[in-house]
């Protein structure tokens, strides 16, 4: 009589307790869009140029990227819980040795280097461990994380310019660093209760079974990080700077945090939607007319310049950036396979990285030299033109539709 092959146990899914742990993660990380709270306080107290400081923000990208591309090569090291945990504290870390900042050096180390890292690395965590759960409605789903970023600094602008106001810039990174080591802790204890895991269970994988989808660094890969790019160098330029570009077309302080508020929080709105849309229509398409929205934003600004359709304006750029953001999130997990979405969304984030350290770098350095931002806003209605000529080179199917 042969013995029973023992069964394995269950291992408990939840979805809910996985989006819950990258919601509390990804919040406060999301703040770094609020960057541009930030500029005029460290530009008054330690005398650094606004294109000097634009490199904070650019750098930080850079280690952001640096994390999302490193993250797939943790995935064996230590259980899901452990990492998240990890990189949030280096993120928060990162921000306590900003708060102490005496000069450029230690803000980009601390802010650009060790915040981007750490911040990257759990970001990409959590997104793979919610895709390795999800069954249906992917594009909403990642449209969704990935509106997480604006959503928080829809949340930290105005707290940090209170907080500006009220203790000044240090206390308000002593804050942001207080609040990553509590959601860091809180989302590694979610992230073990969902259950979520990194790689797929080896009795899932075949042998043999290569199909994953298009090749990570094939022709798909290059046009949907092209068109992504396209689009976030306009919008990144608006999110790290938009409160001073209200202010150098005439807005008052309030109006020109209010538009960068209301600004993060179209961006968030529109990434939900951009995921939401491509389960419902072709990839391409939808990057298409979002590059579309954003060039006639661009286009009002540089035909109609008045403070008022500044806000309007820059909220399209921001908008059409925040499609094309959660249709590419969307459109990856459409593409390749659940087991290789954090590998090719990390990737995808090298775009974002030059993206991010190219036009609001560049925008910075152009408001030094003139004080203004027209030429920058002209670059970037270009940007857009671009970006619906390469949108419409990009398959129409995905793996899930046999192409």
């Amino acid at each position: 009589m042969s013995a029973a092959t023992p069964a394995l146990p269950v291992r408990a899914e939840r979805l809910w307790a996985a989006l819950l742990a990258a919601t509390l993660m990804n919040l406060p990380l999301g703040s770094v869009y609020a960057f541009s709270v930030l500029l005029r306080p460290i530009e008054q107290e330690l005398a650094i140029p606004r294109s000097a400081l634009s490199l904070v923000f650019g750098l930080c990208t850079a280690g952001f990227t640096v994390g999302s591309v490193g993250a797939a090569f943790l995935y064996r090291l230590a259980p899901a819980p452990i990492l998240v945990l990890a990189s949030a504290l280096a993120a928060a870390g990162g921000i306590a040795m900003a708060a102490t900042a005496s000069g450029l050096p230690q803000l980009l180390l601390g802010y650009g280097i060790v915040f981007g890292t750490g911040g990257g690395v759990a970001y990409i965590l959590l997104q793979q461990g919610v895709n390795m759960l999800v069954r249906r409605r992917q594009g909403l789903v990642n449209g969704y994380i990935v509106s997480l970023y604006p959503m928080g600094a829809m949340i930290a602008t105005p707290a940090f310019h209170a907080c500006n106001e009220a203790y000044g810039w240090r206390t308000t990174l002593w804050g942001l660093a207080g609040v990553l080591v509590a959601c860091g802790v809180a989302a590694a204890l979610l992230a073990r209760h969902g259950g979520a895991r990194l790689i797929p269970p080896q009795s899932k994988t075949p042998a043999g079974n290569t199909a994953t989808g298009p090749a990570v660094l094939g022709a798909t890969f290059f046009k949907l990080s092209t068109t992504f790019f396209l689009a976030a160098s306009a919008g990144l330029m608006v999110l790290s700077q938009a409160r001073e570009i209200v202010a150098a077309y005439g807005g008052a302080a309030t109006l020109a945090v209010a538009a960068t508020t209301g600004i993060t929080g179209a961006i968030a709105l529109a990434r939900i939607s951009g995921g939401w849309l491509v389960d419902r229509f072709a990839v391409p398409h939808v990057m298409c007319a979002a590059h579309g929205l954003a060039l006639g934003g661009g286009l009002l600004v540089i035909l109609l310049p008045s403070p008022i359709t500044a806000v309007l304006g820059l909220g399209m750029v921001g908008l059409g950036y925040g499609f094309v953001s959660g249709a590419t999130a969307g459109g990856i997990g459409l593409y390749w396979r659940p087991a290789d979405y954090g590998r090719v969304a990390g990737r995808t984030y090298i775009a974002w990285c030059l993206a991010a350290i190219s036009l609001p770098v560049l925008a910075g350095y152009l408001f030094d030299i003139t004080r203004q931002y027209d030429t920058a806003v002209l670059i970037a209605a270009g940007a857009n033109i671009a970006g619906m000529a390469m949108a419409l080179t990009m398959p129409r199917r995905g793996w899930r539709e046999g192409g």
